[in-house]
């Protein structure tokens, strides 16, 4: 283990700022780590207006953002392991 090296910072990624494009949810993290995933993971803010994806806010110091706007969340730990949000189920009418 080379000297200096703070385990902690590694084990608990933090994000501090994201950015969302047409195509890619991006966040760099506290680290200095640049990691995105594709926005089709979040079917929210897919849907969402520029507007709407650039209004957000970080929570948990870093864990996670919130976007208000389309109730979306996503952490740095879920982004880091792959894990997409799941589109809600449709209601089927009788």
């Amino acid at each position: 283990m080379r000297h200096g090296m703070n385990i902690a910072s590694y084990s608990e990624p933090r994000i501090q700022n994201v950015t969302v494009s047409d195509e890619f949810i991006t966040a760099t993290l506290k680290d200095g780590r640049v990691i995105s995933v594709p926005l089709a993971w979040s079917w929210r803010l897919s849907d969402a207006t520029p507007t709407q994806r650039a209004n957000f806010e970080i929570i948990g110091d870093g864990e996670g953002v919130h976007w208000e706007d389309v109730d979306e969340d996503i952490s740095a730990g879920g982004m880091l392991s792959g894990i997409p949000a799941r589109p809600p189920k449709k209601l089927v009418e009788t």
